[in-house]
């Protein structure tokens, strides 16, 4: 008799949403940030607020459907039917191939401060980027505990790095690098809108606990904890990181810095302290790795139970894992990877993730508004007027993070989710055949 697949618990579940936000990008955004002035601390803030009002929403979303596998897809079916929900699956199972093979990048790049031949030779690059890509295909495709336990390992292992220079900084810290507050030569306004902005695709995964539901322990309770502890962790670690490093690096240095973490862990402990900065970094990249993978499968697998997508992403070996997507996307994660290292297609590569980046958000926007639509058709008063305006915030604050991402992005990404619509409709007119002739 064949045993039913392990679930995976809170902490594991926490490690996802966690692992997923924390990527290497984060360890570039002081830096990206140092031309607002310290107040950019207040951009961090902005997001963070909007951010706990999206992780409501998911956490509300995963008690009032509860084991609905595909996360933000799920929602946006539940709510509004077959074509929003198969649009947002479209874009979002594209951003998510693209930004795998982006973070993927960025686990090379970091790791050749320990083999400098990894800078010098694309076929070495090549190499070690693919090795990390079917290596956590493999660890995904034993299952969800298994892939679990990767991400709670990485998990801690980034989390020490990080903690111990936004914690051991702030020891650190000259009250003269927060000045000017304001460098940014225009409005306060302006500062906190275009830092915030940075800071919000920082928050990106924090719904990654929904898209797995169906194999995690009681689901309902699970990711709705999950999702909030895990915007709080990482909260902490992005406003500390931030006061600690520019609060240790002069504003003029940090506006070039290519390794802040780095440079400020060389300042508090030592030439040598670059290289555990360094693993840091490259272990965050890996543990990102792992978490998109899990979703990468997920995904696909949970828009094929619904046949909006085509059958052979649906199935599962004995272990509960949808091997057969993983594979799919891990081989398009593998062409988009190795595009980087192609001098004639780099332009391409850097064109799909501008294109991605408005199907991180486009999700969000949906489930703000499904969430509300779901919530109005349960025939409860208690709570409904608070969820209605955790609804409503959350779907400003999307609305405000699509236009924030840039008019380049918009048009583009648009265009994007418009480019499905045939696909669409090449599966709405098999499914329907296959009604007609049952």
């Amino acid at each position: 008799m064949t045993q039913p697949p392990k679930k995976i618990g809170l902490w594991t579940s926490t490690s996802l949403v966690v692992g997923s936000m924390i990527g290497a990008g984060v360890f570039m955004v002081p830096a990206a940030m140092a031309s607002y002035g310290s107040v950019s601390l207040l951009g961090w803030v902005f997001s963070a607020v909007g951010a706990f009002f999206l992780a409501r929403v998911f956490s509300r979303l995963s008690s009032m459907v509860p084991k609905s596998t595909g996360g933000p897809y799920a929602y946006t079916h539940q709510g509004f039917g077959d074509f929003a929900g198969f649009l947002v699956a479209w874009g979002y199972y594209i951003c998510v191939i693209t930004a795998n093979a982006a973070i993927t990048i960025s686990f090379v790049s970091a790791m050749s401060t320990f083999f400098p031949v990894l800078r010098e030779s694309a076929v070495a690059a090549v190499g070690t980027g693919l090795a990390a890509i079917w290596f956590l295909a493999w660890i995904n495709m034993r299952g969800v505990p298994a892939s679990g336990k990767m991400q709670l390992v990485t998990t801690i292992l980034k989390l020490a790095p990080l903690a111990i220079i936004s914690i051991g900084g702030l020891f650190f810290i000259r009250l003269e690098n927060f000045h000017p507050f304001n460098s940014s030569g225009g409005s306060v306004y302006d500062a906190i809108n275009g830092s915030a902005t940075i800071a919000l695709f920082s928050f990106v995964g924090v719904e990654c606990a929904t898209i797995p539901a169906d194999s995690i322990e009681n689901s309902g309770k699970t990711i709705a904890r999950a999702t909030m502890l895990g915007l709080v962790i990482c909260t902490l670690v992005y406003l500390l990181g931030s006061i600690s490093i520019m609060g240790i690096i002069p504003p003029e240095e940090l506006k070039h810095s290519v390794t802040p973490y780095a440079d400020a862990a060389v300042i508090m402990f030592g030439s040598n302290a670059r290289y555990w900065a360094s693993g840091g970094a490259a272990i965050a990249a890996f543990g990102a790795l792992n978490g998109w993978t899990l979703v990468q499968g997920k995904l696909p697998y949970a828009i094929a139970k619904d046949k909006l997508f085509p059958a052979i992403f649906g199935r599962q070996n004995k272990k509960g894992a949808p091997y057969v997507g993983i594979i799919i996307s891990s081989t398009f994660v593998s062409l988009f990877m190795m595009m980087n290292y192609t001098k004639g297609m780099v332009e391409q590569f850097k064109f799909l993730v501008l294109l991605s980046t408005l199907t991180t958000l486009v999700p969000y926007l949906f489930c703000a508004a499904a969430f509300v639509i779901i919530r109005l058709k349960i025939k409860q008063t208690k709570g409904l007027y608070t969820s209605l305006l955790v609804g409503t915030l959350a779907f400003a604050y999307s609305i405000w993070a699509v236009a924030g991402s840039g008019q380049s992005t918009v048009y583009w990404g648009f265009l994007l989710l418009m480019a499905g619509i045939p696909f669409y409709v090449w599966i709405a007119y098999k499914k329907n055949r296959q009604v007609d002739n049952n």
